[in-house]
């Protein structure tokens, strides 16, 4: 009867470890899939912004129209992509081509004084910051889930219910990881 008692008792201590650690895994990828839908709203964000930057730009730089058809086709691929891969690489790609865009309106002195495009380049910087905060949050997030995954006794508990380490969002181009040139003269 004893016996018993001890049995039932190891056993209920263990579904109930099993079940914090089951639990613990559920909340850390629910925080992933949070941290991405934040990052999904502020690229929606990014996106919705390109088009009225480039109507704007379009009666200033007549003779660029390969640049804005560029970030145009960019911000496609970009709102195309699934996944956390495929959305940095896309926008990776977006990133770069609205770096171009901006070096050569640069050249259009009448456009840089447009309030419509100073202030749409100012929401999109705005939102660029908001971009880089998001994904930031989801690689913490990415991180705890993975290590969580990773990690004795909870790696066991993952491995039994088919838990999956979540994707980094990483920077693709190269020239995105240079540290900025500063200079003043």
């Amino acid at each position: 009867m004893i016996i018993t008692i001890v049995i039932a008792v190891i056993a209920a201590v263990l579904a109930l470890w099993v079940a914090g650690i089951f639990n613990a895994l559920v909340r850390l990828r629910n925080g992933v899939k949070n941290a991405w839908s934040q990052i999904d709203v502020q690229l929606k964000r990014r996106h919705d912004l390109i088009p009225n930057l480039i109507e704007t730009a379009k009666g200033y730089m007549q003779h660029e129209r390969q640049t804005l058809e560029g970030i145009t086709q960019a911000r496609n691929l970009a709102q195309n992509a699934r996944g956390v891969g495929d959305s940095a690489k896309a926008e990776s790609g977006l990133g770069q081509a609205l770096a171009g865009f901006f070096a050569v309106a640069e050249n259009y002195p009448d456009l840089k004084a447009n309030q419509n495009f100073l202030a749409l380049q100012e929401e999109l910087s705005s939102t660029e910051n908001k971009i880089g905060f998001a994904r930031q949050a989801y690689n913490d997030a990415a991180m705890q889930l993975n290590n969580k995954i990773e990690m004795f006794p909870s790696n066991v508990v993952a491995g039994m219910f088919q838990f999956k380490a979540a994707e980094f969002f990483e920077i693709e181009a190269p020239a995105e990881r240079d540290v900025p040139k500063v200079s003043f003269s």
